[in-house]
């Protein structure tokens, strides 16, 4: 018998398809916005309890807020890593907040600007990847009407 004729071998219905790049990609960018919130918060906390801020109670209370924040993006991304079609609500989320503060740090001054492009740079390319019809296709996601698989 040739190859020809030979039936390919099917996939076993059990494994999971691969997780495409860029599903892996931004669960990267999303824990990178999730650690750096979360590693901001710490600084602000640090810096309030140490040094000298104007109002302490501020200072406490923006660092624990930018920690319990990081944890969104943190959260999304593992999701993200395992192909969680919830996952990807809290990831658009993210970046949607991510965007005014983006436009916010570009029209500051000094060091803020390279920040501000970045973030949303990141945020922009992050949207992008979330609603790729392969990146819903991965998650599982259905389109309108519930037709697509």
């Amino acid at each position: 018998m040739s190859s020809e004729q030979t039936p390919a071998p099917e996939a076993p219905a059990d494994v999971p398809e691969p997780r495409p790049g860029r599903l892996t990609a931004v669960a990267a960018l999303a824990a990178l916005e999730g650690l750096v919130l979360v590693v901001g918060g710490v600084w602000v906390l640090v810096e309030g309890l140490t040094g000298h801020p104007d109002d302490r109670t501020t200072a406490l209370t923006g660092g624990v807020t930018l920690m319990v924040l990081g944890l969104l993006p943190l959260i999304a991304a593992r999701g993200l890593l395992a192909c969680r079609g919830w996952s990807r609500g809290p990831a658009v989320i993210t970046q949607i907040l991510a965007l005014p503060v983006a436009v916010n740090l570009i029209g500051s001054d000094g060091v803020a600007v390279p920040a501000g492009v970045a973030l949303g740079a990141v945020a922009v390319t992050a949207l992008l990847m979330l609603v790729n019809p392969a990146t819903t296709l991965a998650l599982g996601i259905k389109g309108p009407g519930g037709n697509r698989k």
